[in-house]
């Protein structure tokens, strides 16, 4: 006599939790890659209005400490920092695609090398700025920026090692650790609106004059340091958490991306008044 084995309520919760995980993740990732190339588009057109109307030194209408005659280092750091952050903002989620590595692996390794050089270099330039510019912000502000400049120079420098060890499980854990902390301006420009939705369009926790403030500290740090923290514990939820670990990180990611999608259509109409 035949039987028929049904699938025990362990598996069927368990295959559930992987799929909602999963689910929340790409979920994520493909709100996340919207926004950031609203944003790209956004300062190509910006910027390159801006420029054609009146070269470099129109920056100055947007940018505190800008273009500054004479300084011709700060100068093209400062264009190579905006222009770069375009290619990273394009380039970057380019990585991620599965159908781009198995389809176009020449493309992927050359697009991987020039995100990891143009990531260092805007990084390390965006933290040259703040100190020798004393651009917007206090001390603590500029030390989040200068931490957040370290931690992307050790973790494409991390994912370029395991990648030439051919270790790619290993390698894909930094990169989406240096994805995270490459995107920190970007997670602070959707943050800074939500606070002001939450408190009524109030400068609430900050000096809007001078733009210091507790509030924006814990902005500049929480910019990097939060994204990192969700993204190891979806880390540890892949390969550790049972199905009820997986669920509640289901959950949080699925929280994130709301307020993620908040931020991005908060912005988007600032941006978008702007043009």
């Amino acid at each position: 006599m035949s039987t028929i084995a049904f699938p025990s309520r362990v598996e069927s919760s368990t295959s559930f939790a992987n799929a909602a995980l999963r689910g929340a993740a790409r979920l994520w990732f493909v709100i996340a890659v919207l926004g950031q190339w609203m944003f790209a588009f956004y300062v190509v057109v910006f910027y390159g209005a801006l420029t054609a109307r009146g070269g470099f030194p129109a920056w100055n209408k947007a940018l505190f400490r800008g273009y500054i005659p004479g300084d011709m280092i700060g100068n093209v750091i400062l264009v190579a920092h905006l222009s770069l952050a375009v290619i990273l903002l394009i380039g970057g989620p380019l990585q991620f695609s599965a159908k781009i590595r198995r389809h176009a692996p020449a493309f992927h390794h050359w697009n991987g090398r020039i995100y990891m050089v143009s990531v260092i270099v805007a990084s390390v330039g965006g933290a040259y700025m703040v100190w020798a510019r004393r651009t917007l912000g206090d001390n603590m502000q500029h030390a989040a920026q200068t931490l957040d400049a370290i931690l992307v120079v050790i973790f494409a420098l991390f994912a370029l090692r395991y990648a030439m060890a051919r270790d790619f499980a290993t390698h894909r854990r930094w990169v989406l650790r240096l994805f995270l902390a490459a995107n920190a301006v970007w997670f602070k420009r959707l943050g800074f609106p939500l606070w002001m939705l939450l408190n009524g369009g109030r400068p609430v926790g900050f000096d809007s004059e001078t733009f210091t403030g507790p509030f924006l500290s814990i902005l500049e740090f929480g910019s990097f340091l939060l994204p990192l923290t969700i993204l190891e514990l979806y880390l540890w939820s892949e390969t550790r958490a049972g199905a009820r670990g997986r669920l509640a990180t289901a959950t949080v990611l699925l929280v994130a991306t709301v307020a993620m999608s908040i931020g991005i259509v908060l912005s988007s109409r600032g941006w978008l008044a702007r043009l």
